[in-house]
């Protein structure tokens, strides 16, 4: 039996200490917060309660097959529900609601745009063939070399997928409607990157949104973190809460002990960082001990970081589903202001997500629990100034969607941003989603799992393999786990 440590709890380290207590070894997870879960934290405030990362539950299959390694399935920890519709999109004068049923959306794109229902049946047949080889092979490759992928089913499937066409590419070349051009782009937006420089595999995230739909765990998205604490339990996990490491101690190339806040330290056979990779290598390891130089981290091109406001209202709105797009600006301006010129968005897209809507144990009797998100730069400066200013103008557009101003019936509002990613994840530049899933950033050319220079070392996370996500986070656990399992 080996003593393995792992730091942090969120998706990735969760999966990975119920697969390696799974197996007989001792497992350790320490967080550095009271509650666990990490960006799938939850807190409560006057009677709400609020998630304050992941919103969408797409592909659940991914759940499910961590769940049945356990004996276990979703149903037994949650009631999982699926959303009709799926999201509405809010354009110039026109909301379009996005159906569940694929019949249904088949008939909403023919009616926008003639002739668009067989090409969207074609386009969406694609993507899941796209899934089903991304998701049953590309994304369960640790990424050590491009040498994994060269077998025959690989190789013919990289030109099938039309890797080295982007996604802007692959939509354009089939639907010419703007509206019909946005709502597929859209899915990509989680993985970090402009449709124009994200690889053609990822419309397989169309087909994990049209296909397989978007649902909802009753009680928030932090009963999914419940679950799987359940399931480490049940394993043998400890868990140590108000635990932040500050050192990895190594002694010839081996890591031997991590040492805490509080001055205490813990020995250890094996260790998994489930925190932020750049700050495990910056800020807990000794220069000699790293995979990457500042240098390298500084030349990485990053997701986009959020400003995020969590509101508490004291009336419910009829008229507004359990996600809300608002598309009714230039998408193509504001992905330049978060890409390439980084400044503050002149006129912004952005997203509201209330959960309310469909699930009322998390807002008292006849109040709205919702919150706000507007992408943004990592390389801008935070300022309280800037966050209101731009609370004030998202909230201008949704009085206008809902038809009434709901400034007077706000009585809970936190604001969440980039010094506040930095300060609570030790996020590099304030991130949101990681790094952006551009070619160059896929694969073998992601941070690695591995330590190159500690043996004993191995990172989890959404900076490494597979990527940004939920369920890429629950597999880069399982990844890492199957990295120690392989050399014990």
């Amino acid at each position: 039996m080996s003593k393995i440590a792992i730091i942090g709890s969120g998706f990735a380290g969760l999966s990975a200490a119920a697969i390696l207590a799974q197996a007989g070894h001792q497992v350790d997870v320490y967080e550095k917060h009271q509650q666990l879960g990490g960006r799938a934290r939850q807190f409560e405030a006057q009677g709400f309660k609020f998630d304050m990362g992941p919103s969408w539950y797409w592909m659940p299959e991914i759940f499910e097959q961590f769940y049945r390694k356990f004996g276990k399935k979703a149903s037994d920890f949650y009631e999982l529900v699926r959303l009709e519709p799926s999201y509405e999109v809010i354009f110039e004068g026109e909301t379009i609601k996005v159906p569940s049923k694929l019949e249904d959306l088949y008939k909403l794109f023919e009616e926008i745009e003639p002739g668009s229902a067989s090409k969207l049946k074609a386009f969406l047949d694609e993507a899941k063939y796209k899934y089903q080889a991304g998701m049953n092979t590309y994304v369960w490759k640790p990424g050590h070399s491009w040498f994994e992928y060269l077998d025959k089913e690989v190789i013919s499937s990289f030109f099938k997928l039309q890797m080295l066409s982007s996604v802007s590419s692959q939509v354009r070349k089939l639907f010419s409607d703007p509206r019909l051009i946005k709502i597929l782009e859209f899915p990509v937006l989680f993985l970090g990157a402009k449709p124009s420089n994200t690889p053609a595999l990822y419309t397989l995230m169309n087909y994990a949104d049209m296909g397989l739909g978007t649902w909802y765990p009753i009680g928030g998205m932090h009963e999914i973190i419940k679950a799987f604490v359940s399931i480490c339990k049940d394993q043998g996990v400890k868990f140590h809460t108000n635990k932040e490491v500050k050192t990895i101690h190594t002694q010839n190339d081996v890591a031997s002990s991590i040492e805490f806040a509080d001055g205490k330290s813990a020995a250890l056979d094996y260790i998994i960082s489930g925190a932020d990779y750049h700050h495990t290598e910056q800020d807990l390891l000794s220069s000699t001990a790293r995979n990457y130089s500042e240098s390298y981290w500084q030349n990485r091109k990053m997701a986009p970081s959020s400003l995020l406001f969590y509101l508490g209202l004291n009336k419910r709105i009829p008229n507004l589903k359990h996600h809300t797009l608002f598309f009714d600006a230039d998408f193509d301006i504001h992905a330049d202001e978060i890409y390439n010129s980084h400044e503050w968005p002149s006129d912004p897209l952005f997203y509201v997500c209330c959960p309310s809507q469909t699930d009322d144990t998390i807002a008292p009797e006849g109040f709205e629990n919702m919150f706000l998100l507007m992408p943004i730069s990592t390389e801008l400066e935070d300022s309280q100034e800037k966050q209101e200013e731009y609370y004030q103008r998202m909230l201008s557009r949704l009085n206008k969607h809902v038809g009434f101003d709901i400034n007077s019936n706000v009585v809970y509002k936190r604001a969440f941003s980039i010094d506040d990613f930095k300060s609570e994840y030790h996020s590099f530049k304030g991130n949101a989603y990681g790094l952006a899933n551009t070619l160059y950033q896929t694969g073998p050319l992601k941070p690695k799992l591995r330590n190159k220079r500690i043996t004993n070392l191995v990172y989890a996370g959404q900076l490494t393999v597979p990527g940004p996500g939920v369920p890429p986070s629950i597999i880069s656990g399982q990844l890492a786990a199957n990295e120690i399992l392989s050399n014990l």
